[in-house]
């Protein structure tokens, strides 16, 4: 399956952007039934786990940097998956890739990023 994110850019602290990863492919057509991920990695830094989202029931979880801020939803019908990200902060600045991820939220293989850059 092949994801590609999209809807990165530069915005000021606290504005909102919304990012959207698509998947296709012969495999994306299995896409209802996949856990998804965002992950970000900032320049020196480690990637890192932003959100994920479960295929069955669409129970969500983040890491305590961004929760109450970072929102992430799926439309299966779009094989689609989103993430709004509402009060940003200049610490947000990254790539922001969206992954196939197991039920631990560890990544099974990536798209290709987008670059969110957040100035203060």
């Amino acid at each position: 399956v092949q994801l590609q994110a999209s809807g990165g850019g530069l915005v000021q602290a606290g504005d909102s952007l919304r990012l959207a990863c698509a998947a296709s492919g012969r495999s994306g057509r299995n896409f209802m039934w996949m856990d998804m991920g965002w992950f970000r990695q900032a320049p020196g830094k480690e990637r890192e786990f932003v959100a994920g989202i479960r295929w069955r029931g669409g129970s969500t979880s983040y890491a305590d940097s961004v929760k109450g801020r970072f929102t992430a939803s799926r439309d299966n019908a779009k094989s689609t998956v989103y993430l709004q990200m509402n009060s940003l902060k200049p610490e947000d600045t990254a790539v922001y890739y969206c992954a196939k991820i197991d039920s631990r939220n560890r990544p099974e293989y990536y798209g290709q990023g987008t670059q969110v850059t957040v100035s203060s």
